[in-house]
Formats: structure tokens, C-alpha cells, sequence
């Protein structure tokens, strides 16, 4: 799935110009979904927080019963290598992917060693900020016995898929996800943090969705700055109550949210100082 721009794609060993086939028709991963992925972004020269990104390709892989052809490390490598390719200002969104090539015997299970890797480099924009809206959707997210929530999965996204283009649908931009207990989740693509009274406040991580690598940037971040910030069971009259609302994420890393439900928000302070902490953390300001 072509994104953006101009991709090159490391497979096999080496880079080609494209959107390059990696998997076969008869391969586990195109029938029955084994796959996992991360998302990194290049923006303004400068590629925060990647590591984490390649340790967590890693980990998910594991979590889906597989062995990671490559380290942590060298996924990296080839990520860097990558981006060297494209103009130093270049914005980019820098996807490493593992995926099972064979299932066992069984056929559904998969085969943990015969693994596949590669990293899709794509040149992106990044969203403009100042129309971006909120709903909320009917589809819940699953709890950790119902799927593998542990990992970043390409499976767990038909769900988040059908949560987005109901929401585009309504005339929103993404949705609020609950869990089946009620609480907030996250939306459709990102982490989401809502401001009341000076203070902000997150959903705490319950196994239905994950603690994104930018979710815990920016609570840390934030946290330094001398804002309170309480990660807790949240419902959507926390959200109905908020004074403002932002999302975190690969794409836009930080959020701000104009518009939620049928409500306007005319200013967004914290968001637009929690996105300049970011982007200073990035340049290392």
C-alpha cells in the first residue's frame, strides 16, 4: 500500500525503487494475516526515538510466536542506511515488517523460524494541524485474551480499519475506541490525552491497546515541563468535560483536536505546548 511519494524498500539484502512484492500468494502471511510492523518518522532531518521503533518490531514478532531474523540493532542499520538514500530534509514514514512465510503442519499455526523481514522507507508528509475531529465508535477493542494486543499486529487493524472509515463516513477525522468494560481506549490510529483544569490526563494501559512509543515521550515529556499527568481508567464524560483533547502518533506525533462530537474547541494550549516539547526533544533544543 503506497502512502506517500518516492519508496525504496530493503528485502533480500538489498534496496530497490518501489513498492517492491515481498510475499507470495501461498505464504501464511497473505491468507491468514501473520504479520507485524512498526512506524518511524523522519521529519525536519531528524528521526526520534527510531531504536525504540526497531526494538519493538522485535518484540512483536516474538509475541506472535515468530524468530526475528535480525536484532533490534540491525534493523536500525538498515533504517539509517535508508533514509540516507532520500534528501537530508526529506519527511518520511520508515516501516520495518516481519511476517510468517510457512505454517506447521497444522497449517493455521505458523512456522516460528521461517520469517520474513523487510523496511519500506516512503516519503510523507505530515498532517497540517487545526481541523482535526473526534467521534466516537460503536466497534470496541479487544481485550488481551480476545487477540494479540501485545504486539502491533497487521490483524488487529481490519478493526481499527472499519473504526476510522466509519468515522470519515460521519464527517470525523478518527474515533474514540472503548474497551468491552467501557473505558476509553484509544482512537482508530493513536493514544489520546484530554486537559481539564491545567492538568492532563491519559488512559491507563489495560491490555486493550498500546503504550505507544510517542504516548510515553510525551508523559515524560510533559512530566519534566512540571505538568500533571495521570494515566487512569478514563470514561467519555472525561472526554466530555475536557478542556481540550490531542492525539499521539507515528504520523503527526502530537495532535491537537479542533473539533469533538459536535463541539469546537476555540483554543488548545497544552497541545500546542505538549507538540513544541516534542519537536525541541526531537532537535534535541
Amino acid at each position: 500500500m503506497a502512502l506517500g511519494g518516492e519508496i525504496r524498500t530493503w528485502f533480500n539484502g538489498e534496496w530497490t525503487v518501489g513498492n517492491t512484492p515481498i510475499i507470495g500468494a501461498a505464504d501464511h502471511a497473505s491468507w491468514l494475516g501473520s504479520t507485524v510492523f512498526d512506524g518511524a518518522r523522519q521529519f525536519e532531518g531528524v528521526r526520534p526515538d527510531l531504536i525504540q521503533n526497531c526494538h519493538r518490531i522485535v518484540y512483536s514478532a516474538q509475541q506472535l510466536g515468530m524468530v526475528p531474523p535480525v536484532t533490534a540493532e540491525q534493523v536500525f542499520d538498515i533504517c539509517e542506511e535508508g533514509c540516507a538514500m532520500f534528501a537530508p530534509d526529506a519527511t518520511l514514514y520508515i516501516r520495518p515488517m516481519m511476517w510468517a512465510n510457512q505454517g506447521t503442519p497444522g497449517i493455521i499455526d505458523i512456522e516460528p523460524e521461517n520469517t520474513g523481514f523487510c523496511v519500506c522507507i516512503e516519503e510523507l508528509p505530515m498532517p497540517e494541524i487545526g481541523a482535526f475531529s473526534l467521534t466516537v465508535s460503536d466497534f470496541r477493542r479487544p481485550r488481551q485474551d480476545m487477540a494479540l494486543t501485545t504486539a502491533k499486529a497487521g490483524s488487529l487493524y481490519a478493526n481499527n480499519g472499519r473504526i476510522m472509515a466509519d468515522a470519515r463516513k460521519r464527517g470525523f477525522s478518527n474515533a474514540l475506541s472503548l474497551d468491552v468494560d467501557d473505558n476509553v481506549a484509544e482512537t482508530a490510529s493513536t493514544n489520546v490525552f484530554s486537559v481539564r483544569d491545567g492538568e492532563v490526563f491519559t488512559p491507563v494501559p489495560n491490555g486493550t491497546f498500546l503504550n505507544g512509543l510517542n504516548r510515553q515521550r510525551v508523559i515524560k515529556l510533559l512530566r519534566a515541563d512540571g505538568v500533571k499527568v495521570h494515566e487512569a481508567s478514563m470514561t467519555l464524560a472525561d472526554f466530555d468535560a475536557a478542556d481540550e483533547i490531542f492525539c499521539t502518533g507515528n504520523i503527526a506525533k502530537v495532535m491537537p483536536v479542533a473539533r469533538f462530537q459536535d463541539r469546537k474547541f476555540e483554543a488548545t494550549p497544552m497541545a500546542l505546548r505538549t507538540r513544541e516539547l516534542y519537536w525541541d526533544y526531537a532537535h534535541s533544543r
